[in-house]
């Protein structure tokens, strides 16, 4: 049986895979930190979660398992 990769046919279907993506990085990180017993203030918190940018949200997900603070990560 062979398998086809299909692309999305519109834009509209595009961007929300993109924004589903980006909200579970998001939910990633401030898992990881929780998981770490780390406070996110509310500023770094709309910071991440207003990120749509995958490979940035990759990176601080990796970063949040040694962070010294939610802040830091901003600064990667």
């Amino acid at each position: 049986m062979q398998t086809e990769s299909r692309e999305f046919l519109s834009d509209w279907a595009r961007d929300n895979v993109a924004k589903g993506k980006a909200e579970g990085w998001a939910d990633s990180i401030f898992a990881v930190l929780s998981a770490r017993g780390l406070d996110v203030p509310d500023d770094v918190r709309t910071a991440i979660g207003e990120c749509s940018d995958l490979e940035r949200l990759d990176t601080w997900v990796r970063a949040a398992v040694t962070a010294h603070s939610a802040r830091d990560l901003l600064n990667i």
